[in-house]
């Protein structure tokens, strides 16, 4: 597998993303090690809330709700997922599969030891997250779906699926009411997941990148929420 690896000065000066680069080695059961880019801004003690990109992004699409999540005393990690970002990139096409993400994922999890986290998942961060939530239940205190991508095509994504539908932690949708993709997505969801039961979930002003539409307002958002739980 050949890697390649952006230079740090194609990040420089990027607006609204002063954030210091963190990074982890990462790897899926069939792959060697790779580096993989994360931001790590708030109190190191803090709830961490997990912040999962789709394609084709990186973290700078959270830059606007990074700064308020760590004010409100969160830890707020952004992953880079490989191939994105400041993380490695396999020059194959080949080289990417959803497995691996999803074992990519779960290696940095497991790296950061990351546990009573509040997930928020959307576009593809959703195939990912969802399925890092139904199987490692013990890490994920609760999810947020900002969109969702729910084809239980492969065998692993039923299962995982079907781990959803016993999910009886705090399950809150928050979509974009004018996401021509999957604007309407939330309602298989809520439907599905006992933990949506009851939860302020809500379409906003919005299109598919949310967080670029709504970042404060997402943020404000879960914020509050995780409060009322407390």
């Amino acid at each position: 597998m050949d890697v390649l690896r952006t230079p740090d000065s194609r990040f420089e000066n990027l607006t609204g993303y002063p954030f210091a680069p963190h990074y982890v080695d990462v790897a899926a059961s069939d792959t060697e090690k790779l580096r993989m880019h994360y931001v790590d801004e708030g109190p190191p003690d803090g709830q961490p809330i997990v912040l999962l990109h789709g394609e084709p992004t990186w973290s700078y699409l959270y830059r606007k709700m990074i700064p308020l999540l760590a004010e409100g005393g969160h830890r707020a990690l952004a992953p880079d997922l490989i191939g994105f970002g400041r993380s490695d990139k396999p020059s194959g096409t080949a080289d990417y599969t959803y497995l691996r993400h999803v074992e990519w994922v779960t290696s940095w999890f497991e790296s950061l030891d990351l546990r009573g986290v509040t997930l928020f998942v959307q576009d593809w961060g959703s195939a990912i997250g969802l399925r890092i939530a139904a199987e490692q239940t013990d890490r994920i205190a609760r999810v947020v779906v900002a969109t969702s991508s729910d084809d239980p095509s492969v065998p692993a994504n039923r299962a995982a699926w079907d781990a959803l539908g016993r999910w009886d932690k705090p399950f809150l949708c928050v979509f974009g009411a004018r996401d021509p993709l999957l604007g309407r997505a939330d309602r298989p969801l809520i439907r599905h997941v006992p933990g949506a039961k009851g939860q302020p979930h809500a379409r906003i002003n919005g299109g598919h990148f949310i967080q670029e539409d709504c970042g404060p307002e997402l943020a404000e958002r879960i914020l509050k929420w995780e409060s009322s739980k407390r």
